[in-house]
């Protein structure tokens, strides 16, 4: 098995390569912004999001984080911080996954399905329950 920086350095590659706009914060290749575009179908649709990576050391061994920098209304966004409550990045991370995934499965699956029982955000969460046209409205307002 390679070491982890070598399949750090391959997996950024491979995201670099599928048409994803990466932007490094320095030579370490453990932090770096990713343009993300809203999944279609989903009431993101036509947004841009400016999303933040960030490597551990143990990757790929350990899930890597991940936050909007632009305001995201989502039930699963802390919309304060735009960090990321992902179970499937979290719990279900897994070596096999690379960051690929994490921009055409996992962030889209949370755009089209946000779970309301397990917020960051409690309010969208409530919003999202207990007024279904009223949160749609807020989260088109918000991009």
């Amino acid at each position: 098995m390679s070491s982890p920086s070598k399949r750090r350095e391959m997996d950024l590659m491979k995201l670099m390569m599928s048409d994803y706009k990466v932007e490094m914060v320095n030579d370490g290749m453990q932090e770096f912004y990713v343009d993300f575009h809203g999944p279609n179908d989903s009431l993101y649709q036509g947004g841009v999001w400016r999303v933040r990576v960030e490597l551990p050391d143990a990757y790929p061994y350990k899930s890597p984080s991940i936050g909007f920098v632009n305001k995201m209304y989502h039930p699963n966004v802390d919309e304060m911080s735009g960090s990321v409550c992902l179970d499937v990045i979290n719990q279900t991370w897994s070596p096999m996954f690379d960051l690929v995934n994490v921009f055409e499965v996992f962030l889209p699956q949370l755009l089209l399905y946000p779970n309301p029982s397990d917020p960051l955000n409690g309010e969208a969460a409530a919003l999202m329950m207990r007024d279904r046209p009223a949160y749609e409205q807020k989260v088109k307002d918000g991009h």
